[in-house]
Formats: C-alpha cells, structure tokens, sequence
C-alpha cells in the first residue's frame, strides 16, 4: 500500500554524519513515520517527502547542545520528535517522551517494541502534577512545535533541576520571540537564553533553537535511575 522512497542521495552524507551506525535503526523510524505515522494522522501525507531533512535531521541536530549522558524530556513529543531521533543519534541519553494524547501515545509504544531505544513514554502534559512528579529534575528539556517561547518555558522550566537547560526548537522570527518575552522569561527563573543553530556544518538548513538555562543554586538531584 505504501512505497518509501530511500534516502535522498544530496541527504545521505548528512544521514551518515548524524546518525552513524545507528542509521538503520533512523531509517525504520523513517518508514515506520511514512506509513504507520500517516495512517493513524500522527503526521500528513505531504511531509512523508520532507521526512528526512524537515524531522529527522532537525530533530537529531540539537544533541550537539546535549552533555553526555543527560537525561531528557521531550515535551508534546507528538510522533516522536525531537525525543526519538535524538534517542537513535545519541544513544548515552537517558529519553522521556511526554504526550498527552493517547493514539500517539500508543503510536510511539508500537515503534518502541520493535527497538531496543530506552526511552520511556509517559501519557500527560508536561505542566501536570503527576508528570512533574514522574519525570522532573531532568538536565534537558526539548519541544518542537509545542507552543510560543514563554507558555513553553511555563512549561518547561518546571521539569528541569536548577541550572538545568530547555531546548526549543523554532523557526526564524525565534530572536524575535527572545526579544518580545524575555522580561517573562526571566521572571519564570531563565538565566541564560539565546538563540543558537544547528547542524550548520552537515545541513543545508541548519536547526534554530532557543535555549533556555534555568537559574538556580540548590543542588542538583541524582540521577532519576531508568525504567
């Protein structure tokens, strides 16, 4: 019923750079997304073309922002991005996909069985009590397309031990979010924010990102021990 088209020629050097001997397991998330993810309205037919460049690569570019062996929360993770490729990019990273919708829920436990990816799906919104509670104290926290900068950071900050880092995934007019909220951002708890790109020596559209320090000087919790 479907036809997945391989990796485009002009994309597989960066492919390769990004994912490395993992590419095989980032091409069945591809396929898995192109079919599966279609079906069940996870993401339009129309960007089973853009797939690689658009998701993927966007998605797995921010782990150049990531300390080794961080753990991390992929807020409104939807399909699975950023938290998935990044998971299949950087493998010494502890993974928790936050979504509150059940069919994608669902959508990200079935690719997960057919991986051996440890990440950990929990079914929620990120500003939850229970969620908060599940998963908080993380180094990291990542969105992409969740919501504008300062709902987001309401959001993400919460989940984040002090001096921990949020990871937004934006568009171009993302210095333009930075200067409209940064007065709300600081009232949050940000301490540093900036705007930073991605990828830029492997992608030809390279990934914009706010990132975003949480300030603080209590200690810092252990490590939340996997599932």
């Amino acid at each position: 019923m479907f036809h997945v088209k391989p990796i485009p020629e002009q994309l597989q050097a960066a492919v390769a750079t990004i994912f490395g001997e993992r590419t095989a397991l980032a091409v069945k998330y591809h396929d898995f997304l192109a079919t599966e993810g279609v079906v069940r309205g996870v993401i339009g037919p129309r960007e089973v073309d853009r797939l690689w460049d658009r998701h993927l690569l966007n998605s797995a570019a921010i782990g150049e922002l990531i300390p080794e062996d961080s753990v991390t929360i992929d807020i409104g993770s939807g399909g699975g991005l950023p938290g998935i490729p990044l998971a299949i990019a950087r493998p010494d990273l502890k993974v928790n996909l936050v979504e509150p919708m059940l069919r994608r829920t669902q959508f990200l436990l079935d690719f997960l069985e057919e991986t051996e990816l440890d990440i950990v799906v929990v079914r929620g919104r990120a500003e939850q009590k229970e969620v908060v509670t599940e998963v908080g104290g993380a180094d990291v926290v990542t969105s992409r397309a969740v919501a504008p900068l300062l709902q987001l950071m309401k959001w993400s900050l919460p989940l984040l031990h002090d001096e921990g880092t949020a990871l937004a995934i934006k568009g171009e007019s993302a210095g333009d979010e930075v200067a409209r909220d940064m007065r709300g951002l600081k009232a949050l708890g940000a301490d540093d924010v900036d705007v930073v790109r991605c990828g830029e020596h492997v992608l030809e559209v390279p990934t914009t990102v706010v990132r975003v320090k949480k300030s603080g000087h209590r200690k810092r919790p252990s490590r939340r021990k996997g599932k």
